[in-house]
């Protein structure tokens, strides 16, 4: 599929973020190239499973081309530019490696519901699509602050394994014989 809705090739700025204060935050994969800046949504485990998607295709890169440089893995600030206003919710994600220009790209699919319910079938033509295409160091980047952005989410329970809100929990495993846990 070449037909895309935003052709974001090459990005000068991509990050994977979330707005709002942990349990009620909106995720979102965001690029620019030149002056259009594209925002898409995610769900918090899609953007665990692009960062480590790309984390995982940087290894194989190393180990398939020796020859490349090493990617930078030193720190870089990345921030959200605002307004962060979703072009749409993303179904599906692709992401590759072009060996010619030493880029990864990422193809995001939108998420569209028909009349009757159901999820249209992404590779149809009537399915919106942005392409990012990145350096690999900026997609080191951007993993590394996607990972950072999920740690900093609710804790869990020991017990029960689910998030505690700021307001408290109270978790199905103490049956009702302990005090709600708060944080």
């Amino acid at each position: 599929m070449s037909n895309f809705a935003y052709d974001l090739n090459p990005v000068q700025h991509i990050v994977a973020d979330a707005v709002g204060e942990p349990g009620k935050r909106t995720f979102f994969l965001q690029g620019r190239s030149g002056s259009q800046l594209i925002s898409l949504v995610l769900e918090k485990q899609e953007v665990a499973n692009l960062a480590i998607s790309v984390l995982q295709l940087l290894e194989e890169l190393e180990e398939k081309y020796p020859n490349l440089p090493p990617v930078n893995a030193r720190k870089k600030a990345l921030f959200a530019e605002s307004p962060v206003e979703p072009f749409f919710r993303v179904g599906q994600l692709v992401i590759g490696y072009d060996e010619d220009d030493d880029k990864i790209w990422v193809i995001a699919k939108a998420l569209i519901i028909n009349e009757s319910g159901r999820v249209v079938d992404p590779e149809t033509d009537e399915v919106p699509s942005v392409r990012f295409v990145a350096t690999r160091e900026q997609m080191r980047a951007l993993s590394d602050h996607a990972l950072e952005v999920i740690a900093k989410g609710r804790p869990t329970c020991p017990l029960c394994g689910r998030p505690i809100n700021r307001e408290g929990h109270f978790c199905p495993r103490s049956d009702g014989q302990a005090m709600p846990i708060i944080f």
